[in-house]
């Protein structure tokens, strides 16, 4: 019999906390959704370049549903990444009555083929810019390769004014450049760091004091490169080796002569 009466006080006392705690948590939901705490405030900041005024107002309008303690913040979130040029959004709470919201744009590097853009994280990214930029090509899972390559390579070239205007990378991971002065350099698979330093610790000496522009060198070669200028193949054939100038002694003075373009290597 007393174990009886203790086991239904206990059940009793159960049901009493129970209902205490479904009761606190029915009076904090009527609390919190009662419109006494409306976000009066929303608080976008960051470097911003292409996000607009518009643009975050027609997101406050129709993704931020509810008051400052039932507003979904990764709906929130999810509608502001959704903007082209987002990179990545932070949003939080400020008491009472704010919402902060921090963006952080793209940066741009360049263009991927025609699809795309990639910011200097090596990302790709799509949305629309009217800005003159490098061109990258390749498969889309070498987009950090590509970016990292090219900021490599574009210290090597700024002492000689020279800028990467195009980078291809092969399905086989050989590298093409492309340069202002429309030069094409072929560096393909290997020590492709090496060749490209080569070719700029002699560029001086060789290349930039050749007699007519040279359209594409290929740097594939273990003791120097070959260039080729197609102007000259209309010229006639007495002209079709240059003559060595002081400084070119590294010139091999051998042209080999082909219907489509000539040819002229070079001792690296």
């Amino acid at each position: 019999m007393w174990d009886k009466t203790q086991m239904t006080l206990w059940l009793a006392n159960m049901l009493y906390a129970l209902a205490g705690v479904l009761l606190l948590y029915a009076v904090l939901f009527l609390v919190v959704h009662l419109p006494v705490f409306p976000l009066r405030k929303v608080d976008v900041k960051g470097e911003l370049q292409h996000v607009n005024r518009e643009q975050v107002k027609f997101i406050v309008a129709r993704e931020m549903k509810g008051n400052f303690f039932t507003l979904d913040l990764n709906r929130t979130r999810s509608a502001f990444e959704k903007l082209p040029w987002v990179r990545n959004v932070s949003v939080r709470r400020r008491w009472p009555d704010r919402l902060e919201v921090a963006i952080e744009e793209h940066v741009v590097l360049a263009r991927w083929g025609s699809s795309a853009l990639v910011n200097t994280q090596g990302e790709l990214f799509r949305a629309a810019s009217n800005a003159v930029l490098p061109e990258f090509n390749g498969p889309e899972d070498a987009a950090r390769e590509v970016t990292g390559r090219y900021e490599e390579f574009s210290r090597m070239l700024k002492p000689f004014n020279l800028v990467l205007t195009r980078m291809t990378l092969s399905d086989r991971r050989a590298l093409q450049l492309k340069l202002n002065n429309g030069l094409v350099v072929e560096l393909g698979r290997e020590k492709v760091h090496e060749r490209l330093e080569k070719f700029v610790g002699v560029y001086d000496q060789t290349v930039a004091k050749l007699p007519i522009a040279v359209a594409y060198a290929d740097l594939r070669y273990p003791n120097g490169f070959a260039v080729r200028y197609p102007q000259i193949a209309s010229m006639p054939a007495k002209k079709a080796q240059p003559a060595a100038r002081p400084g070119q002694g590294n010139l091999k003075k051998k042209v080999g002569l082909r219907r489509d373009a000539n040819y002229l290597a070079v001792a690296a």
